[in-house]
């Protein structure tokens, strides 16, 4: 296996471990999720209809609003760290997509996270062979292609913020896996992520369009708020390699959305890309 523990860890989380099927469920309803925020994103701040700022903002409130019950339950703590990481994902998220197209975007995105969390990984211990090695080293080649064009593009800068947000969404995802109470951490992450998020509006004077309004409405209630539920509970279900390989098929979901939706073209270069970070994230699956 691309990588392994040295010395089985169990995570804190102590959730009911899933069957096979429900997993599949559950993790596919979760790239569905993130694959939404991407296409919604896309849509909301490309057309100039609410900035990135109020944007995050909305999402945030809206996905507190929604998650607010779940606080009422006992246990856990409020994770801070989880919140940052959270407050600094959709932040970064959000002034990339001004500029990224959604696949591009999502491919990034999640090249960033596979190796936030196998670093991870390394850092709590884990071994990771040599199949590890190779797939991290295709999926990074696989980033540097598809950055080649941003560069040239001119959005250098809009690729590194995705780059922060995947860094920041691989902190929150670690985090959640060893948290007690999926829905307790989802909530106070969101609440948390809210306050941070009011500051920035001090910044920002411009009045939303309804349609950016719903969008970002949309997104933090449905695609964020009880996506992340659902993938704060089945991610403890997964090793290590499988949690980053399952959030890989985002990119391709958010591409044919992008398609369909959004009349966004396919590049060589991200075709490119695509098969070497599909590739490099399968490698790390074999045993």
């Amino acid at each position: 296996m691309g990588i392994s523990a040295g010395k089985p860890r169990a995570p804190a989380a102590a959730a009911r471990p899933f069957g096979l099927a429900t997993v599949l469920v559950l993790a596919s309803l979760a790239v569905l999720a993130f694959a939404g925020n991407s296409l919604i994103a896309r849509y909301a701040l490309a057309g100039g209809g609410i900035t990135p700022i109020a944007f995050s903002a909305v999402r945030l409130a809206t996905g507190a609003i929604v998650l607010a019950p779940l606080l009422l339950g006992r246990g856990g703590t409020w994770n801070f760290g989880g919140g940052l990481s959270l407050f600094a994902y959709v932040v970064m998220f959000s002034w990339a997509y001004v500029e990224l197209p959604a696949a591009t975007g999502a491919l990034i995105l999640f090249a960033v996270v596979q190796a936030t969390i196998l670093l991870a990984g390394m850092a709590r211990g884990e071994r990771v062979g040599w199949l590890g090695w190779t797939g991290l080293v295709l999926s990074l080649a696989g980033l540097a292609v598809l950055l080649v064009p941003q560069v040239q593009g001119g959005r250098l800068l809009p690729s590194a913020f995705m780059a922060v947000a995947g860094i920041a969404w691989g902190a929150y995802t670690m985090i959640g896996r060893a948290s007690a109470g999926a829905g307790r951490y989802t909530a106070r992450s969101f609440v948390i992520g809210a306050v941070l998020a009011l500051p920035l509006l001090a910044f920002d004077m411009t009045m939303p369009e309804t349609p950016g309004l719903l969008l970002a409405m949309l997104s933090g209630a449905v695609t964020s708020g009880l996506g992340y539920v659902i993938w704060n509970r089945v991610s403890p279900s997964l090793g290590l390699a499988t949690l980053a390989t399952v959030q890989l098929a985002t990119p391709l979901v958010a591409a044919l959305g992008g398609i369909a939706l959004l009349d966004e073209l396919v590049t060589s270069e991200l075709i490119v890309a695509g098969v070497l970070i599909v590739t490099g994230i399968g490698l790390t699956l074999r045993r």
